[in-house]
């Protein structure tokens, strides 16, 4: 069964090119999309056993994002390449659907993909009752839904930083009424009671999952006046901006203020001490729940475990005193 990334090899293109090609996506010339193609006849196709409940209707799996979801991250880019592939593999292809207002489809589709889930999402409920069937990436009791463990990565990142020995720990977050943001914000919490340490309010600083967000809140809340020798921030793109913030504020890290990010997301983290998210099995597991959600299964949810990468902006407390 070839992969994408197989067929880009074969094809001399980007593992994003062959993705917009096979789903039909803009900006991919004629002849590139000519060339993916002979490769996927060179390599040879066939659905693999689970398509058998997928196929045979329409093929298209509508992506349907929360409205205040940003598309072009490093994380959703990633999560969407590994979603194509897997899909790929039963004979189907993933497009983004156009939405209304409130983040419901206006296109019809086979299945459905949920991001950016909150509490009370009108999407759920719309899907239910309509009987579309669907797989959110997120938690969602009472559907299909597939997650990192993140309440594990959060109390992770935490402990990790308490080992070294660091007790004014604080939190760059957001979004505490979506599940990533809630749950990642428990983990530290659970860790900071493990360790008898109390919980201080204003050490939670909403970076809102991107770059430049962290980088004001820590900037604003260190000139401020609040202290920290550890960070844990709930991803690799607010912990680089958190390193950049402290790094005009003339603090070291790892010397002065150690830091934890999240994802392990390739080039963004790849210098972070970060929980690594394992992508290509949630959307591997995406897959396989929609499959059981179109077969007219009971809802089942997935947790996908995470761990911890230790390098080189944690250290033990003091080590640069």
């Amino acid at each position: 069964m070839p992969t994408i990334r197989e067929i880009a090899r074969i094809a001399n293109v980007s593992v994003s090119t062959v993705s917009r090609a096979l789903n039909g996506r803009p900006g991919v010339s004629r002849e590139t999309q000519e060339r993916v193609m002979e490769a996927v006849r060179t390599l040879g196709y066939a659905p693999n056993p689970v398509a058998r409940e997928l196929v045979g209707k329409p093929s298209t799996v509508g992506l349907l994002l929360a409205p205040e979801v940003r598309r072009y991250t490093p994380y959703f880019v990633l999560l969407l390449e590994n979603l194509a592939e897997e899909l790929w593999r039963v004979g189907l292809r993933v497009k983004e659907v156009a939405t209304d207002a409130r983040g419901l489809p206006l296109e019809e589709a086979r299945g459905y993909v949920l991001l950016g889930a909150h509490d009370h999402d009108p999407r759920i409920e719309a899907l239910q009752k309509a009987g579309h069937p669907f797989v959110l990436i997120g938690v969602y009791p009472g559907s299909f839904w597939v997650a990192p463990d993140d309440p594990a990565g959060g109390y992770l990142a935490t402990r990790h930083l308490l080992e070294l020995g660091h007790e004014e720990v604080a939190v760059l977050t957001g979004y505490l009424h979506h599940q990533a943001g809630r749950e990642r914000l428990m983990g530290y919490k659970k860790a900071l009671l493990e360790a008898g340490l109390p919980f201080h309010p204003e050490r939670v600083l909403d970076g809102e999952f991107s770059a430049l967000s962290a980088y004001r809140a820590v900037r604003r809340a260190w000139e401020g006046g609040l202290r920290f020798t550890g960070l844990f921030a709930a991803s690799d793109e607010m912990a680089l901006g958190a390193w950049a913030a402290l790094e005009d504020l003339g603090l070291r890290v790892p010397e002065e203020v150690s830091l934890v990010g999240y994802d392990d997301l390739p080039e963004v983290g790849e210098r972070l001490t970060t929980v690594h998210q394992d992508l290509p099995t949630i959307a591997r597991e995406a897959v396989h729940l929609l499959g059981l959600a179109l077969a007219g299964e009971a809802p089942l949810g997935k947790r996908v475990p995470v761990h911890l990468i230790p390098r080189g902006t944690t250290a033990r407390r003091g080590v640069g005193d």
